[in-house]
């Protein structure tokens, strides 16, 4: 700008003296130079305050990123500080639990002894059931069908099922000579077993039924299992205190009541051959040493 004044009252200064023409030009070739040097000065000066805009963003940036990287300082710190009392915690009750965990093992070495006599029992008494069965089988299969005797064998449980058309006359209570027969034969094994009881129960099908003898289906299932009952005990001598005889009426059904077939398989008399319940409760109240 200084230099562009000068350079104004130079040639003010020439005119007055009538300069050359040469001198004229000379001076209008550094006026134009220095215009230039001005525009490129401007030009660098709005870069440099680009710059320092930019620059001054980035420092703000890098604040932030500072005072967040803080922060995060701060907070791993607590982290840290809570993780070593946690384990300065699992230090102290380590100590109390390795002694819990000895007494522990040793509590569950004496049940385990506990466990393995009741399964040994179990076992016992499962191999009584099947050799219970095996013989039941044997001594009714002459002469007997299918349908009309079915043997199980449930856990400690033998099912002797004996079908209506089998044991009595329809709407009857009566047993019949070849059901008295067959009794025989489940007597028979049940003698060689007097640690066992027996349960008589006796099944109708949904048919209601009300005669001068017979009041419902619960009268008339409560009749004929003590029917069987009676025969066992009085005919065959199966002593009566190992005998139990049960009224189920229509309500265990093996199969709909809709047909002929489902209300003929519901109509039977169910004979249970279990172990005395007393001498399987007496093992599992033994407490272990």
């Amino acid at each position: 700008m200084k230099k562009i004044f000068i350079l104004t009252i130079s040639i003010s200064m020439l005119f007055a003296s009538c300069v050359s023409k040469k001198q004229y030009t000379a001076l209008q070739d550094q006026l134009s130079d220095s215009e230039q040097e001005l525009v490129t000065v401007k030009t660098n000066l709005q870069k440099c305050m680009l710059a320092k805009k930019g620059s001054s963003t980035r420092v703000t940036a890098l604040d932030e990123q500072i005072a967040l990287l803080k922060q995060q300082i701060k907070s791993l710190e607590q982290q840290n500080k809570s993780s070593l009392q946690q384990v300065e915690n699992l230090t102290v009750l380590s100590k109390g639990a390795s002694e819990n965990i000895k007494n522990v093992i040793s509590q569950l070495s004496e049940k385990d002894k506990y466990i393995n006599g009741i399964r040994d029992a179990m076992t016992r008494k499962d191999s009584i059931n099947l050799a219970v069965a095996f013989h039941l089988k044997r001594e009714l299969a002459d002469g007997i069908q299918d349908q009309d005797i079915q043997i199980d064998v449930e856990k400690t449980v033998v099912y002797i099922s004996l079908s209506d058309k089998l044991m009595f006359s329809s709407g009857g209570a009566t047993v019949s000579p070849k059901a008295k027969d067959i009794l025989g034969k489940v007597a028979t094994v049940i003698k060689n077993k007097p640690d066992m009881q027996v349960m008589v129960e006796g099944h109708t099908d949904n048919v209601g039924i009300n005669t001068t003898c017979m009041k419902d289906n619960w009268d008339l299932s409560a009749k004929r299992a003590t029917a069987v009952v009676r025969v066992l005990q009085d005919v065959y001598h199966i002593a009566p205190g190992r005998l139990v005889a049960a009224a189920r009426s229509e309500y265990v059904p093996l199969e709909s009541n809709d047909t002929a077939e489902g209300r003929a398989r519901n109509r039977r008399t169910k004979i249970i051959i279990l172990p005395k319940l007393d001498q399987f409760f007496d093992i599992l109240e033994q407490k272990p040493e």
